[in-house]
């Protein structure tokens, strides 16, 4: 079947949409037609060819509607409406335990570029192009997607709103929620508040969290942090960060989420902790970085890293959902949409700041 896709290819500033080939579905697996599809610092980081192979058609925040189903698919009929999310095997311990983002078989599931058994659904003119990143590759008019990558959502709901909730929205929330266990009365600060650090500081005035501090360097995301949810902000331009933070509580706060992969903010976040405090982060610091050990030793501290929010999709998202129909989780705020013919501009405006979480919509006519 023909269908439009953007590819990243080496060298190239900017996924590229071209007319691909795509295979039928296997085993397990369906066809999606995308509605819509959000773009996540993932994608950023992997259109240049971090872990995934090249070409690759990425996207990993898609959402739309089954056309086709592929052999043993029993949970889906053709229809149904969908927000898809990271793969996973389903049998491993992660997987049983309903931690799929630690499956272990994560890596080649998400970044292989193709099936475990070694194809691709994708080519052009002859070319392999290399699909399935995060069981999705949804930068493109359909996907192929393993059964346990889809979450079933209500007919009527705007996918266009629903579709980053499967990764980064998952994430922030899914930290402080999941992965963190935030209580009521306690104390969080969220390094970053992007779309992940505002998802996260959501979710915790969700669950009654007495003091919720937002830090970053951009005075607009701290407004729109207060309005989301925060109780203090810190604009973290000076040297006086730490010190600001601790004077919030009197003695440092009990958990931080660290969204940014800067050193100097790892050291921060775990700083300001009080004591038998926690630092969760979700990304990894790009250079060299040691982490104080005698300072965590004496203090009780750790250091905990977070993928997907320790959220299983299937259970965690259709909450998501209900708390954002009752009004108390407002995703939709963080969201600019764009035609998916604008891709270079969407990732050029996330680059530059311009916007919290893009979301593509996809043009609704039929495949060849």
């Amino acid at each position: 079947m023909h269908i439009t896709a953007a590819v990243s290819r080496p060298g190239e500033p900017f996924p590229k949409i071209e007319q691909v080939e795509q295979s039928e579905p296997g085993r397990g697996e369906m066809r999606i037609r995308i509605h819509a599809v959000g773009i996540c610092h993932t994608d950023l980081h992997e259109h240049p060819g971090r872990h995934a192979p090249h070409p690759i058609v990425l996207g990993h925040e898609g959402a739309g509607i089954v056309e086709t189903l592929g052999e043993g698919v029993n949970g889906f009929a053709v229809g149904d409406h969908v927000v898809l999310s990271g793969s996973s095997c389903g049998h491993c311990p992660s997987c049983l335990a309903n931690r799929p983002t630690y499956c272990d078989l994560a890596m080649p599931l998400c970044f292989g570029g193709k099936r475990l058994e070694g194809s691709t659904a994708l080519c052009a003119d002859g070319e392999v192009l290399h699909s399935h990143f995060f069981g999705q590759s949804s930068f493109a008019s359909h996907a192929i997607v393993p059964e346990r990558t889809a979450v079933k959502v209500p007919k009527g709901l705007p996918l266009e709103l629903l579709a980053p909730l499967g990764c980064g929205i998952i994430t922030g929330a899914g930290a402080v929620i999941e992965a963190l266990q935030l209580g009521f009365g306690q104390s969080l600060a969220v390094f970053g508040v992007g779309g992940v650090g505002l998802s996260a500081i959501m979710a915790a005035r969700l669950v009654g969290a007495q003091h919720i501090v937002a830090v970053d360097i951009n005075p607009e995301r701290l407004e729109l942090a207060r309005s989301l949810g925060a109780t203090h902000t810190v604009l973290a331009t000076g040297d006086d960060t730490v010190q600001q933070i601790r004077q919030i509580t009197g003695r440092g706060v009990e958990f931080t989420l660290n969204t940014t992969n800067a050193e100097a903010v790892h050291s921060i976040a775990l700083e300001v902790l009080a004591m038998n405090g926690t630092a969760g982060f979700v990304a990894a610091p790009l250079g060299p970085w040691n982490a104080p050990m005698f300072p965590m030793l004496a203090g009780g501290k750790q250091l905990r890293g977070i993928l997907g929010g320790d959220a299983a999709p299937r259970l965690f998202l259709p909450k998501l959902i209900d708390y954002w129909q009752q009004g108390r989780f407002p995703f939709d705020r963080l969201i600019k949409t764009y035609p998916f013919g604008e891709i270079a501009t969407a990732f050029h405006d996330v680059e530059e700041g311009h916007v919290i979480k893009p979301v593509l919509i996809l043009p609704q006519g039929g495949a060849t």
